[in-house]
């Protein structure tokens, strides 16, 4: 090979290396991009988990609802347009994300826990920390505060643009959707079947209104088969034909106020309030992850700490995109 040949090959293989380190620059920076960590606001704003959790403590002094709710306010947020506080904006014309008809039954205190906690943040480190981060961390805290697994949260999302009602439609899971609707609807957001029943142990706390579950107590073939037919009269008598529409039943009839297992062992025994809760035992695709969940207090935390990081993922905006509202009910 002459010198005039090897030059040649050097400069192909020179160049072939900066075409792959380019390639490699590339796929680094578009997956930093999307990329979460636990310790974002490190310098910028160092005590913000601490400032969080003493907001939720503070509401939830006022209210245990505030656990559910705001629970449920931060799984509402993620489904629709990503885990970006888009749940969270009002519109003066009614037709922002919160006033679709699947989010009317939105607890306040969950709002309210979000409000609070962003403006004892802002008081600390103004324009720092984004009102979706701040739903993740309280929610993460609302969960501890039940009797829940802690976990960090990975952080460092940006306020979404877009809150319309409009874009609930078909988003979010229904009451009586069965084993198939619910893995397809978990799937679009990255979510595994297993992910799906783990989240939906969060019915361990919280109620429903009596028209979310009726369908199930008289239907023209009377209750439905698979209730446990001692609980189904204790919902006809808390739920009658043509009751308030105020009036609630708890997700879990055992222990209501604490984050456990017991969820997966109240559909075992014919106790889940929702078609789609009791589905996750009735299906065989679904029944072993039940029981192993209901025998296994530890598997159960495990896979929804799992849960909770992939669902806080969801959609989420880093780096230029969305914005850093002042105010969570509004965009800048």
């Amino acid at each position: 090979m002459g010198v005039g040949e090897r030059m040649e090959l050097k400069g192909f293989w020179k160049g072939e290396i900066m075409v792959w380190l380019v390639v490699l620059m590339v796929i680094v920076v578009r997956r930093g991009e999307g990329q979460l960590v636990q310790n974002f606001y490190g310098s910028s704003c160092p005590d913000v988990e601490q400032i969080v959790r003493q907001a939720v403590q503070n509401k939830l002094s006022q209210t245990f609802i505030t656990i559910p709710a705001t629970l449920r306010l931060f799984f509402h947020d993620c489904f629709v347009e990503g885990c970006d506080a888009s749940v969270m904006i009002s519109s003066p014309s009614g037709d922002a994300e919160k006033d679709a008809q699947d989010n009317l039954s939105l607890a306040g205190d969950g709002f309210d826990t979000v409000v609070k906690a962003k403006q004892a943040v802002e008081a600390a480190c103004p324009g720092k920390v984004s009102c979706a981060d701040i739903l993740a961390l309280a929610a993460r805290d609302v969960v501890v505060l039940a009797g829940g697994p802690n976990f960090n949260v990975e952080l460092g999302r940006r306020d979404g643009l877009i809150s319309k009602a409009s874009r609930v439609d078909g988003n979010l899971p229904s009451p009586n959707f069965d084993l198939n609707a619910l893995t397809s609807i978990f799937a679009k957001n990255a979510l595994s079947q297993t992910d799906m029943i783990a989240l939906s142990g969060a019915h361990t706390i919280g109620a429903s209104h009596c028209n979310r579950f009726a369908d199930r107590l008289f239907s023209s073939s009377g209750a439905d088969s698979s209730l446990n037919r001692a609980y189904a009269e204790q919902l006809k008598q808390a739920c009658p034909r043509n009751v308030d529409p105020n009036v609630v039943v708890q997700l879990d009839p055992t222990t209501p106020n604490t984050f456990d297992n017991v969820y997966y062992q109240n559909l075992i025994d014919g106790k889940g309030l929702f078609k789609s809760d009791e589905i996750l035992f009735t299906s065989s695709a679904s029944k072993s992850t039940v029981v192993e969940f209901a025998n296994n207090g530890g598997e159960f935390n495990a896979a929804f700490v799992a849960a909770m990081r992939k669902l806080g993922r969801v959609g989420v905006k880093t780096g230029r995109a969305g914005e850093i509202r002042r105010d969570c009910s509004a965009f800048n």
